[in-house]
């Protein structure tokens, strides 16, 4: 460290709150590890999120992404740092702006305490996940094969485990306040990282304080917020997004939302129907088969990702839909039309998960083609050569019992 960097580190420990300087000096860092090796480098950049610079913090940001949280991966130094990030969240250069940390990044600047939550939004989603698999068939890139794939994970990576998951409570209680934040953007990332957390079988009681925060800014179901006494719609994009995330995150919380289900906003009423067990069934399953009817749409709702819903917004839904459906019958028009529609990047997020639905228990032989199979079937070979057909899904029509040429497929027609 040069002579000026440890000025700054100085000047940065000088000002930690008092957590964070204990975290700091009482962790053995020099014993942890993160994606490159060992951690002792990592107090400097945790320090340095704290920078007056925004370019070290931008820089020191990265070091969090690509080291401490290698690709949703939990190291032995992911709990400590994330212990850290946790404490300083009230700091002051938390209203402070940083550019994006990696070349491929070119939006517009972020807050600092948005992007903190974030961070920690992801850690809380990587310590989650396995943990219900049922949610996790529920995420857009699930693909069945890996369920039978044995778990290559050793000790050190189930104690990475196991600690991130033990912090869960602290970390919910640090950015419980910032669900009351007067900035959207820190309000959406501390409901995204809220979500991850409250997944956590012994955090179920922090739910209902938690919900009635969230219920505060969705509004009444009818495009007004609660409590602001203007009447005014929120069909702006902004407004759109923030009750658009409220009625996700209630909807995972299995809060009673039945009055989002019939929201003017067709977004709100979708993303009020992506929770695990929607108490009105078929109603959930309408307003999603309706946003699948016109994919394309339901896409541009949400160009920016809502927090924890990678890839496209279609893809999430039709996960959800198909979760919800009791037979193929119920989705067959709306999942013939998405394989009929011709559109790229849809080999394993549409195309696939149709067909395990499809065909459940495996194709048998002895049994006839119900129409609905029929025509999914039909639908394939018609697109073979001109968009992701057969050829393409191979492995997922393997995964159904199906055959897997489209020579083959067609015989069966």
């Amino acid at each position: 460290m040069t002579d000026s960097e440890s000025a700054r580190m100085a000047r940065i420990v000088s000002g930690l709150p008092t957590a964070a300087l204990d975290l700091l000096r009482e962790t053995d860092w020099d014993s942890l590890r993160h994606a490159y090796g060992s951690a002792r480098d990592i107090p400097v950049s945790l320090c340095f999120l704290l920078d007056d610079d925004p370019k070290v913090r931008s820089s020191a940001l990265g070091a969090l992404d690509m080291g401490v949280l290698h690709q949703g991966s939990l190291y032995s130094v992911t709990a400590p740092a994330a212990l850290f990030v946790a404490a300083i969240l009230d700091h002051p250069l938390g209203v402070t702006e940083h550019e994006g940390h990696v070349p491929w990044d070119d939006g517009s600047p972020r807050g600092l305490r948005a992007s903190l939550l974030a961070w920690l939004g992801r850690v809380a989603e990587s310590a989650a996940y396995g943990e219900d698999p049922g949610r996790s068939r529920l995420c857009w890139d699930w693909e069945p094969w890996h369920d039978a794939l044995p778990d290559d994970r050793g000790p050190d990576d189930f104690a990475a485990l196991h600690a991130c998951r033990a912090i869960r409570p602290a970390l919910y209680d640090a950015i419980e306040p910032s669900l009351s934040s007067p900035d959207p953007h820190v309000r959406e990332a501390a409901l995204g990282a809220a979500v991850q957390l409250l997944r956590a079988p012994g955090l179920a009681d922090r739910i209902p304080r938690a919900a009635a925060l969230v219920r505060a800014r969705v509004g009444d179901g009818s495009g007004r917020r609660q409590g602001d006494g203007s009447g005014r719609r929120q069909g702006d994009e902004k407004g759109r997004r923030e009750r658009a995330v409220a009625a996700w995150a209630l909807g995972q919380w299995r809060c009673d939302v039945s009055d989002l289900l019939v929201d003017p906003d067709p977004a709100v009423r979708v993303c009020a129907a992506l929770g695990p067990d929607p108490a009105d069934r078929p109603r959930a399953l309408a307003v999603l088969l309706d946003a699948l009817r016109d994919p394309e749409t339901t896409d541009g709702w949400f160009p920016e990702p809502l927090p924890g819903l990678d890839g496209w917004f279609r893809f999430t839904v039709l996960r959800h839909a198909l979760a919800l459906a009791a037979s193929f019958e119920e989705v067959a028009p709306v999942a013939v039309a998405l394989v009929a529609g011709f559109r790229p990047s849809v080999v394993d997020y549409e195309r696939g998960p149709l067909l395990l639905l499809a065909f459940p228990g495996g194709y048998d032989p002895a049994h006839p083609l119900t129409p609905a199979q029929r025509d999914l079937l039909r639908a394939f070979v018609d697109t073979e050569g001109a968009a992701a057909g057969i050829t393409q899904n191979v492995v997922w029509f393997r995964a159904a019992g199906l055959p897997e040429s489209p020579e083959e497929v067609a015989a069966l027609l």
